[in-house]
């Protein structure tokens, strides 16, 4: 009957179905992989950078470091460290610049940067100690020793760390010269360096430091002896390779301790045209140290200049070096006389104080040093 037919069995291969199956899958495994490929490759230029700090919350420990950070005017104007790694060249040229506008923005008290030309040690510190104390802020102090030369200095004394970058100087060589503009360099940078003196080891202060601040800060001319001396010690060590620039009626002698005011300080460091000329054509008996800074300041700057020194010297004995004075020597009468016994013009006045320091004293000198000068010369007294 029709009705009562069996159904017939499933003629599907069960083999052909599971490949059918793994076909697929394959076919859809390799079509997602390529569209991802694809899509990849399409979205390599596209930038999904989005401005994160819009929603980024302010960090206060970071804001208030950057605020404290600023560096302002005084911290601009604190004196840099002695101590530096400059060239020669880096270092003058960095002490020329001056400021363009002539009126400090800031309360600028002036000091004296006093500069020790030395061959070592400075066995008259404790008279300079005793000279400087209580003037704090008033002066600035810097030493041009040998290289070589590495004393202990405490640190309660005045000169301990004030030992600038030197290089060797020979006594009568050009590199006096050298080391002179060195150290006007160094103090230069120093903003509130005003008025700027050149001293050895053998130096003293012939006044307490109050006198001699006053004395240098009014003063409107700057002192740096110069004069013409015919002889073998004068005009005979003017070298006519010189010429044209340097004539024989410029050629000028003088003292080679100054004392200069900063205007001049940059003129002296910034000179281009003499010194050279200087360096090439005044050696070996020439003394540059004695005949470089007269003949410049006479040539191009003498309506500046005092033309005369405040380091009084005795060369009354003759010969290559001034005379040296010991214990024996230093009485209250001598140094009274180098104090006001001479005279001389000071912004355009008479007077008789015309030497503000003395050389050349030895170190067995001290002793008695110590005892007089303090009475005579009133130190820790603003008179």
């Amino acid at each position: 009957m029709k009705n009562g037919q069996a159904k017939r069995p499933s003629t599907a291969n069960p083999k052909l179905s599971s490949l059918f199956n793994l076909v697929c899958f394959f076919l859809f495994f390799g079509s997602g992989l390529a569209i991802g490929l694809t899509v990849s490759f399409y979205l390599q230029d596209f930038s999904f950078n989005i401005p994160l700090k819009q929603f980024s919350i302010p960090n206060p420990i970071t804001n208030k470091t950057e605020k404290s950070s600023r560096i302002g005017l005084q911290e601009y104007l604190k004196p840099p460290s002695v101590v530096h790694d400059m060239k020669d060249e880096e270092l003058l040229w960095r002490a020329s610049m001056v400021p363009g506008v002539g009126e400090y923005p800031f309360k600028r008290v002036p000091k004296i940067a006093f500069l020790f030309l030395t061959r070592g040690p400075l066995p008259l510190a404790p008279l300079w100690e005793m000279f400087f104390r209580g003037h704090k802020g008033l002066y600035s102090i810097y030493v041009h020793s040998h290289p070589s030369f590495n004393g202990t200095v405490p640190q309660s004394s005045v000169f301990y760390g004030r030992k600038i970058p030197s290089k060797e100087v020979e006594w009568g060589n050009f590199s006096m010269v050298e080391a002179e503009r060195r150290l006007l360099a160094n103090a230069l940078l120093d903003i509130s360096n005003q008025r700027f003196v050149l001293l050895s080891e053998s130096c003293i202060p012939l006044f307490n430091f109050s006198t001699i601040y006053s004395y240098l800060i009014a003063a409107t001319k700057s002192f740096i002896e110069a004069y013409d001396l015919p002889g073998p010690v004068g005009r005979a060590r003017f070298d006519p390779r010189m010429k044209p620039l340097i004539t024989l009626s410029q050629w000028r002698k003088g003292s080679q301790w100054f004392e200069m005011d900063r205007r001049l300080a940059v003129d002296v460091i910034s000179d281009r045209k003499y010194f050279p000329t200087f360096r090439e054509c005044c050696e070996a008996s020439c003394y540059a140290d004695e005949h470089y800074l007269p003949t410049l300041v006479s040539i191009e700057f003498w309506r500046r200049n005092s033309n005369r020194s405040l380091t009084w010297v005795d060369w009354s004995n003759g010969g290559a070096h001034p005379a040296g004075f010991w214990r024996r020597d230093v009485t209250v009468e001598f140094l009274q006389s180098l104090r006001n016994e001479s005279h001389c013009r000071y912004n355009g006045n008479s007077t008789n104080v015309c030497f503000l320091f003395a050389r050349k004293f030895l170190p067995a000198a001290l002793n008695r040093l110590l005892r007089i000068a303090p009475k005579l010369m009133k130190f820790n007294s603003s008179m």
